[in-house]
């Protein structure tokens, strides 16, 4: 038997006998960069009242870079580790670290086809936990017109403090003019 899931008034989502409300996440705040760029961007004050956070947004920057970095807290000690797996539809690579001093990111640079813009999901789990380190997952890509690449990041911050800000700062250059971030808190169970 198959699952059914069946969309009523976007207010809930039913399957397998569970549902989940539309207040589950709720907006906490919004960033489009605007003309010129923006060297980072940074959500602050973020409330402890949610069990999980997510950042949802699209982005391009103005130099030749793929990576951006994401701290916590303005965390810049080598409090992280990370791993990423990528695929481009011929091979499939990964990569892990140690120590390092930011969580990463990848996105289309100026470098890739211009005007390409790379959509990712961030999920910041137990954020607010001061008992366990943070683990964030993200889930991103950009196609690159009969190329690009799929990734799947992870990456832990060694730090038990709550998360009450996070910064996104392009490897290089700016983020792009129509760059959008979007962050929600999720409600637990």
């Amino acid at each position: 038997m198959s699952p059914i899931t069946e969309l009523i008034g976007g207010a809930k989502a039913y399957g397998w006998g569970s549902f989940a409300l539309s207040t589950s996440f709720e907006s906490i705040a919004t960033v489009t960069v605007g003309s010129g760029g923006a060297a980072n961007v940074e959500f602050t004050s973020i409330p402890g009242t949610y069990t999980h956070l997510q950042i949802r947004g699209i982005q391009r920057k103005t130099a030749d870079a793929t990576s951006n970095t994401i701290t916590f807290n303005s965390d810049t000690e080598s409090n992280y580790s990370l791993h990423f797996l990528s695929g481009n539809g011929s091979s499939a690579s990964g990569y892990g670290e140690a120590n390092t001093n930011y969580g990463w990111i990848y996105t289309p640079s100026s470098g890739n086809l211009a005007d390409t813009f790379g959509a990712f999901v961030i999920d910041i789990l137990d954020y607010a936990n001061t008992n366990k380190y943070k683990t964030a997952r993200i889930l991103n890509g950009f196609d690159l017109n009969g190329s690009g690449q799929v990734l799947l990041h992870s990456f832990n911050w060694r730090n038990t403090n709550a998360i009450t800000s996070i910064k996104i700062v392009p490897g290089a250059g700016n983020h792009a003019q129509y760059s959008h971030f979007a962050l929600y808190g999720i409600k637990g169970a």
